[in-house]
């Protein structure tokens, strides 16, 4: 039985704009004064970032400890269904063909329990995982704006998707950690107590509770 955890939704889809912060001016004057600024470029890890702020490392381990009777449950029932296999392999040739049939259908029975309790098991796990991250992740996304603002970046590189734009970037305007620090304090919660945390969760999906067995 493999657990793992999954973010089962991305918020950033590679370019996130950051608006100017500033009072409104002018057209021209606006054109004008954006024409004469260079544009200060930074990039973030956003789905790491949401995951290592200690509100999401707090909310993600609780949603394991939620499903760990689940998971406790479906590893008792692939323990039982190896051993009836067992049983039967090593028993096969004393049995009758009514009673060798009889414990096949048995565990083919308990088999496509499994498959169904982990399926629902890993269904529930994703939805949740994804309410969790989406909460959170709008609030990080609110304190990176408003972080980018203050640092007058004007606009930030998501590299934490598969696939973006950057083929570079100097660790100078990697705002990853800044913001996870931001976060932290406008949150208030906080750090784990080292190694009472779960690994946090990778940025890519994939298989909740129940993933193999």
């Amino acid at each position: 039985m493999k657990r793992s955890f999954a973010l089962a939704v991305l918020l950033a889809s590679g370019l996130l704009p950051i608006a100017s912060a500033q009072t409104p001016a002018a057209p021209g004057a606006a054109a004008s004064s954006t024409a004469s600024r260079p544009a200060k470029i930074a990039v973030i890890e956003f789905q790491a970032a949401v995951a290592k702020t200690n509100e999401g490392q707090r909310d993600f381990a609780d949603l394991e400890k939620k499903y760990e009777p689940r998971q406790a449950a479906l590893k008792s029932l692939s323990d039982e269904i190896d051993n009836l296999t067992k049983q039967l392999q090593s028993q096969g040739a004393t049995l009758s063909d009514a009673e060798r049939q009889s414990r096949a259908t048995a565990i083919d029975t308990k088999k496509k329990q499994l498959d169904r309790n982990a399926e629902d098991a890993r269904t529930d796990f994703q939805q949740e995982m994804g309410e969790i991250y989406n909460t959170l992740a709008n609030k990080v996304y609110d304190v990176m704006s408003t972080y980018a603002q203050q640092q007058g970046y004007t606009l930030v590189l998501d590299v934490s998707q598969q696939q973006n734009p950057v083929l570079y970037a100097n660790e100078s305007v990697d705002i990853t950690k800044a913001v996870i620090d931001a976060y932290n304090t406008k949150s208030g919660v906080p750090a784990p107590a080292a190694g009472s945390m779960p690994e946090a969760p990778a940025p890519a999906p994939a298989a909740g509770p129940g993933g193999a067995h």
